[in-house]
């Protein structure tokens, strides 16, 4: 198959859980916003993420890792679960939700760049074309502006920002789980954002006591589903393909995003920002492809058809 892998069908699985789980969470954060500052909602949903996460953990008891590996997985913790977290919740006060996910969706650029320079993926001109058109697209939601307005710069950035965290985070947690199993992976780094938003611990136990049981059943849905859940399948998914791969399946994040943001919310970004969302992630898919021109792709596999035309490749 010249090197191409199929991901297993449990993997997949994986992946479709995530991406679907992280999808509603755009449109989660977005309504409860208005009940819960960043920091106390990034709070809340730790918690509940990691009671759900230590279920699993005290079930298949795994040792804890050490050295370098604690290291990656406390890093990967505070810049993802913690960092990334508190960031996005800020910028959806800014932004609809599926302006938020298109920008926060530049992270697999960040990605590829980062995995050429640091783990050998190398620098394909499909990338370098990708990064011009994503980094146009972001420009065109800048902007474009979201309910009619010229876009909140602070919403932008942050959303950018987070785009730079999820990245960093994804990478060290690639490294992380050469030795550690998924399920401490991500218990382990889960603790480490909690503890990193325990600050905001007073402000979440206020805006508890006078939020409404919607809003609270919101974070409570956070915690468990796009945090203990999604994080865990993530993971799963990440040990069985290479970063750019598993980064890549988010492409299909913001259009589900939107979708869900316009029949819950009725927000739906403008045409300059679904246009520069669709360069944006034309740009994503475009970094990904091989190098070989399509024509050679395909007398490849015609060439191959005899001997594998059983197998599905990526």
């Amino acid at each position: 198959m010249t090197g191409r892998i199929a991901l297993p069908a449990p993997a997949v699985i994986a992946a479709i859980v995530t991406v679907l789980l992280w999808s509603s969470a755009f449109v989660v954060i977005r309504s409860v916003g208005e009940h819960f500052s960043p920091g106390a909602m990034a709070f809340g949903r730790l918690s509940v993420g990691l009671l759900g996460l230590s279920v699993f953990a005290l079930r298949y008891r795994r040792a804890i890792p050490r050295g370098r590996a604690l290291g990656l997985v406390i890093g990967y913790g505070l810049l993802w679960f913690g960092g990334y977290t508190v960031l996005l919740n800020w910028a959806e006060r800014h932004l609809d939700a599926g302006t938020a996910a298109l920008l926060v969706n530049f992270a697999p650029i960040l990605v590829a760049v980062f995995a050429g320079l640091f783990m050998a993926e190398g620098f394909p001109r499909p990338l370098v074309v990708g990064m011009v058109i994503a980094f146009a697209g972001v420009l065109l939601i800048a902007a474009g502006g979201s309910r009619g307005g010229t876009n909140d710069l602070i919403g932008v950035v942050l959303g950018l920002v987070t785009a730079v965290l999820y990245a960093a985070g994804v990478l060290m947690q690639k490294v992380a789980l050469r030795t550690v199993d998924a399920i401490t992976a991500t218990w382990v780094g889960c603790m480490a954002g909690l503890v990193a938003t325990i600050p905001f611990a007073p402000q979440a136990v206020r805006e508890i006591a006078d939020a409404p049981v919607g809003s609270i059943a919101g974070v409570v849905f956070l915690g468990l589903g796009p945090t203990a859940i999604a994080f865990t399948t993530w993971a799963y998914a990440l040990t069985r393909t290479d970063a750019g791969k598993m980064a890549a399946t988010s492409l299909t994040v913001p259009a589900i995003t939107i979708f869900l943001s316009w029949i819950f919310l009725g927000e739906v970004p403008t045409v300059l920002g679904l246009i520069g969302g669709a360069l944006c992630l034309g740009g994503v898919a475009l970094s990904r492809r091989s190098p070989k021109s399509s024509i050679e792709d395909a007398a490849a596999a015609g060439a191959r058809a005899p001997a594998d035309r059983s197998s599905i490749s990526e």
